[in-house]
């Protein structure tokens, strides 16, 4: 039996590598201002980003490091060395006090730049989690409790964004707002399916066009659990996020420089590589992350009856409405359901896992970035007579990937393009 997990993992490893911040940051970055260039980051590819950004305009173009300063902040394990950006760690998925302290840090940089400054922003991935900053009247505990509820709602991102931004003081286009006159350029790295800035950590330094009725909207359409300082808060007019129209946007610019898109496009080119015909399915899937597998389950198991040799690769976001009491993420979830679709069918391999190094867990460097799965997986699930169906029922795929030993574990990858998914078929 052919071990097809070293091919897994390279495919997925060539998707990581297409949107590392040392891969694609450094073209993108304008030149050195008349005055300081102040560099505001957050998220998991933060501390990375603010490295390659010192790395050019220290390194690269001589500026004088004085000049030089700002803040990072990304996910606790996701910090790395810097010489003049402070770099802080934080709480994701949930926030914490690390995050609280850091985002008003942060708004006070920001309000300290002037007309002959650069505010650079880098955001990506997480970014909405490690800055927060409630609106006024909203406790950080309340803003905590609405997170952890959007998190279990099976939301997906955009919609989980149109309430965070419009409870916060640093979102929404509030961080351009804070820093206006300066020039503002923000380069991001895109978590979100169709690529929208005003969707990426919550779009700090872009328009928003989504309204405080659509927040309030999101609450009733999933039931969502909240005070009522927050319900106060979605009905205060102050709390509407900067609109296209607001002059803090007058000397501000937005670019992309890393996309799901690109990211998939390297793993379709391994999958080639490695002599498999590819289905790509795109960058930017969103769904109910069991009933997606099993879809693609069946496209897999077509592929084997006709004796083909099929990569079936997709990106995106994934969701899980979680009813159960498991631990687990979307990717976890997705394979684990690909496991009573494909009831041992041989020829089959699959790895399902988040760009950033963490599918789900607890927000600790160590959690799984997903699972693999193949015949060794079938054949641990006979010997400890495991019951995937009931895992599933339960929430609870890394309890199961823990048990036959098929979680993927990459630690923080300083990067995030959301999920890559992968299912190798073979003929037999």
């Amino acid at each position: 039996m052919t071990d097809h997990r070293p091919l897994l993992r390279s495919i997925f490893d060539a998707a990581v590598a297409a949107a590392h911040p040392d891969r694609v940051l450094a073209a993108h970055l304008p030149p050195a201002p008349k005055g300081r260039v102040i560099c505001l980051a957050a998220g998991k590819a933060a501390a990375a980003m603010a490295a390659a950004a010192e790395a050019y305009y220290l390194d690269r173009l001589g500026l004088d490091p004085a000049r030089l300063s700002g803040l990072a902040t990304t996910r606790h394990g996701h910090g790395v060395p810097t010489r003049r950006i402070r770099v802080v760690e934080a709480g994701h998925p949930v926030p914490d006090e690390a995050g609280l302290k850091a985002a008003d840090d942060t708004l006070k940089l920001a309000a300290e730049a002037t007309a002959d400054d650069l505010v650079l922003v880098l955001i990506s991935g997480g970014g909405s989690a490690n800055w927060i900053a409630p609106a006024e009247g909203v406790t950080f505990a309340q803003k905590q409790q609405v997170n952890k509820a959007l998190l279990r709602s099976g939301a997906p991102i955009g919609e989980m964004n149109t309430v965070r931004k419009h409870l916060s003081r640093i979102k929404g286009g509030r961080l351009a707002r804070a820093a206006y006159p300066a020039t503002i350029v923000t380069l991001g790295i895109s978590d979100v399916p169709h690529d929208d800035p005003a969707v990426i950590a919550s779009g700090p330094t872009v328009p928003d066009t989504s309204t405080l009725a659509d927040a309030r909207a999101i609450i009733t359409r999933y039931n969502l659990p909240v005070d009522d300082a927050v319900r106060r808060a979605l009905d205060d007019p102050r709390n509407e996020t900067c609109k296209p129209d607001d002059p803090a946007f007058a000397r501000a610019r937005f670019e992309l420089i890393g996309r799901p898109r690109e990211s998939i496009d390297a793993a379709v080119l391994a999958a080639r590589n490695a002599g498999y015909e590819v289905v790509d399915l795109g960058a930017d899937l969103e769904g109910e992350a069991r009933t997606v597998a099993a879809a693609h389950a069946q496209m897999a198991l077509k592929a084997r009856a006709e004796g083909r040799q099929l990569a079936i690769l997709s990106g995106g976001e994934l969701t899980v409405t979680v009813t159960g009491h498991g631990r687990g993420g979307p990717n976890q979830e997705y394979a684990l359901a690909l496991i009573a679709a494909f009831a041992e069918t041989k020829g089959i391999s699959a790895l399902a896992a988040d760009t950033d190094g963490a599918d789900g867990g607890a927000g600790s460097p160590t959690d799984p970035a997903g699972a693999m799965i193949d015949q060794r997986t079938f054949d641990a699930v006979r010997r400890l007579k495991l019951d995937p169906a009931a895992y599933l029922a339960d929430n609870d795929a890394t309890g199961f990937f823990a048990a036959t030993g098929d979680l993927l574990i990459t630690g923080p990858t300083l990067t995030n393009v959301n999920d890559v998914r992968v299912i190798l078929v073979d003929r037999i």
